[in-house]
């Protein structure tokens, strides 16, 4: 993969929100092909000056939720979403799921990489 890749993480507070942040975290820190999006600065940034750079690059939106607001705030900016991951939707056949907003255990740590498999499998 030679071209940049943005991924953007759900600010929520749940636990597949804190899913979500870490596993994009990782993936950015693992692979300098990855982009990460602010989900803050995007929906403060009322004048659009994040709009080039967050249509520079395919952007991958990683919800925590099936509200999907990764995807309802970018959309409410004029930004097109390569691809959707929703965390509880991929974590649900494996039969796990994190357990605190705040803090991951084991089970947390599992589900992270189950995501980061996801996105890997994703930018392919």
């Amino acid at each position: 993969m030679t071209e940049k890749i943005a991924l953007a993480s759900c600010n929520g507070m749940s636990p597949n929100g804190l899913v979500s942040r870490v596993a994009v975290g990782d993936c950015k820190k693992e692979n300098e092909n990855i982009i990460s999006i602010c989900m803050g600065s995007t929906s403060a940034d009322i004048e659009g000056k994040n709009n080039p750079m967050l249509k520079k690059y395919p952007i991958i939106a990683i919800n925590g939720c099936s509200n999907n607001c990764v995807n309802k705030i970018l959309k409410n900016k004029g930004i097109t979403v390569k691809q959707t991951i929703e965390v509880g939707e991929i974590l649900e056949p494996h039969n796990i799921s994190s357990k605190d907003p705040f803090r991951l255990d084991d089970e947390g740590e599992k589900c992270v990489e189950i995501i980061k498999k996801e996105i890997n499998k994703r930018m392919e």
